[in-house]
């Protein structure tokens, strides 16, 4: 991953022009989920889909392992979704009695949106007595026309924790080639204000790519500033780049589609190691496999697997 040096405020100032502090409060606008349904007006709901929960209807989850929040932390959350929207929405399930909600994951999402006072909440409802309609609807949604980048990329990290698949399975499932997922996959390391900008159309995918080169986040994001404001192309936005730094090591490669046995190879061993497993190769077929193991007896259970 790409490491630009400290220090460039200076060079970065100049290169952005007077102005880089102009208010782009005009262009951006919280991210709204129109068009939603709101639970509890009509028919069982679609799981699938991004649902609007009045807030006084969802309820903290009682097995949270988490029982304190950074207070400081939680207000720039809530800045940021102020700001910029709640871009991923929270996951929630029916509570025993059905009338209320019960949050799986998000509860730092629900408390900084309730800290802005935020009445409607956008969720998914998680089904959790049908695994395999809920995968269905996932994919069912996935393949639709009309969604956004960051929307595409929640889905498929959707599939992996609430289905329990990897990434190898994930692909078969929506028909994408692994390399393909993993690199969409990566657009939910960005910071907020560039997943907004990317889903509400600002920035396009290519820039996207090139921004997760980058480590610093303020970097990120000041560039994304740029680009939205001046209109540049990723050709323009990679020479800006290249501009702030000479020392800045390559840009992370987009992971590569390799041969199907590799992956074949990942399942299996991963069945036995989780996602302690990582493999690495080159255009002439050479490479290392490293796996990280927890204790003695999962190694044996291993060996025992390879002998039989």
């Amino acid at each position: 991953m790409a490491k630009i040096q400290h220090g460039l405020g200076k060079g970065l100032g100049a290169l952005l022009g007077d102005s880089a502090g102009e208010d782009l409060g005009q262009i951006r606008r919280p991210v709204g989920y129109i068009n939603k349904q709101v639970v509890g007006e009509t028919e069982k709901p679609d799981t699938s889909d991004i649902l609007m929960i009045p807030a006084d209807m969802i309820e903290p989850n009682p097995f949270q392992p988490r029982m304190s929040f950074d207070s400081e932390a939680l207000s720039e959350l809530a800045d940021s979704i102020r700001t910029f929207g709640l871009i991923q929405p929270i996951t929630v399930r029916r509570n025993r009695a059905g009338e209320k909600y019960q949050i799986i994951s998000g509860e730092r999402r629900y408390r900084a949106c309730t800290l802005i006072g935020m009445e409607m909440i956008p969720c998914y409802i998680r089904d959790a007595n049908d695994q395999g309609m809920l995968e269905m609807a996932i994919v069912e949604n996935i393949q639709r026309e009309n969604l956004d980048p960051i929307e595409v990329a929640m889905s498929y990290q959707r599939l992996m924790d609430e289905c329990h698949l990897t990434q190898e399975r994930m692909a078969e499932r929506v028909g994408k080639k692994r390399a393909s997922v993993a690199n969409q996959l990566r657009l939910l390391r960005l910071p907020a204000k560039v997943q907004h900008d990317l889903k509400v159309g600002l920035i396009n995918v290519g820039h996207a790519k090139v921004l997760l080169g980058l480590e610093d986040s303020q970097l990120q994001e000041t560039l994304c500033d740029l680009i939205v404001r001046n209109g540049l192309s990723v050709r323009q936005l990679e020479d800006k780049i290249k501009a702030l730094g000479s020392k800045a090591e390559k840009p992370e490669k987009e992971t590569q589609e390799l041969p199907d046995m590799y992956y074949r190879l990942l399942e299996n061993v991963g069945r036995y190691f989780g996602e302690n497993i990582s493999l690495r190769r080159d255009s002439k077929g050479k490479g290392t496999m490293t796996i990280k193991f927890d204790s003695d007896e999962q190694m044996e259970k291993f060996l025992r697997a390879i002998e039989q």
